[in-house]
């Protein structure tokens, strides 16, 4: 099978339980595997970068599409392991796999979002409201001082990027959000979430207000 090769590379990729990662977020990783280790030596003799694919802990099904990685820091540790940190580039899908061993690599296009003329402005400004709402009742059920990042990007694409990254403990979902190519589509459906966890927030806040 051949492929266009504009948008298309051979990229060393890194299969991780329940690690979903997003363009723009930040991943800080303990290398200590020998195949790792190998990989990250190749890496950053290259461009630094490799690919993130969530492994799912139940099944160990490795995602289809994922998120290229690029380091930006790395410390070497005793025995070659490394501590690296990494920030999320473009999305890709792997069209197929050049080799498995020591480590996999395959053959990647990348993906982006489809482009629209809506103005997903309003979307992203509820968005963003749902979201201070969510900390504010947490904080509030907490009895906690909880602070949002003051650098929330403004833009649609950027902030669902952002509310999808920290969608913790939810990989199946994140994956989800990861793999649409529609900005509104991912925004309506963090907007759903973000809606459900309020809503839940506040009827615990009612009872704890009345239960004092």
């Amino acid at each position: 099978m051949t492929f266009s090769s504009v948008a298309v590379r051979e990229l060393p990729l890194f299969p991780l339980p329940d690690v979903v990662l997003f363009p723009g977020r930040q991943l800080p990783l303990h290398i200590f595997e020998f195949r790792y280790r190998i990989m990250m030596n190749t890496v950053l003799q290259s461009d630094r970068r490799f690919g993130v694919l969530m492994v799912d802990a139940v099944d160990g099904k490795v995602s289809n599409v994922g998120c290229c990685a690029e380091v930006t820091d790395h410390q070497r540790l005793q025995d070659d392991r490394m501590k690296i940190a990494t920030v999320g580039q473009q999305r890709f899908r792997v069209l197929e796999y050049v080799r498995q061993k020591p480590y996999y690599v395959g053959l990647v296009e990348w993906i982006e979002d489809e482009p629209t003329d809506r103005d997903l402005r309003p979307l992203a400004g509820e968005v963003d409201q749902l979201l201070r709402d969510v900390v504010r009742l947490s904080a509030k059920l907490m009895s906690e001082d909880i602070q949002l990042p003051s650098d929330i990007p403004d833009l649609p694409l950027e902030l669902s990027y952002w509310v999808a990254g920290n969608l913790h403990g939810a990989a199946p979902e994140q994956q989800s959000l990861l793999e649409m190519q529609n900005t509104a589509a991912r925004l309506e459906r963090e907007a759903e979430i973000l809606t459900s966890t309020r809503n839940h927030l506040a009827a615990r806040t009612v009872l704890k207000d009345a239960l004092k």
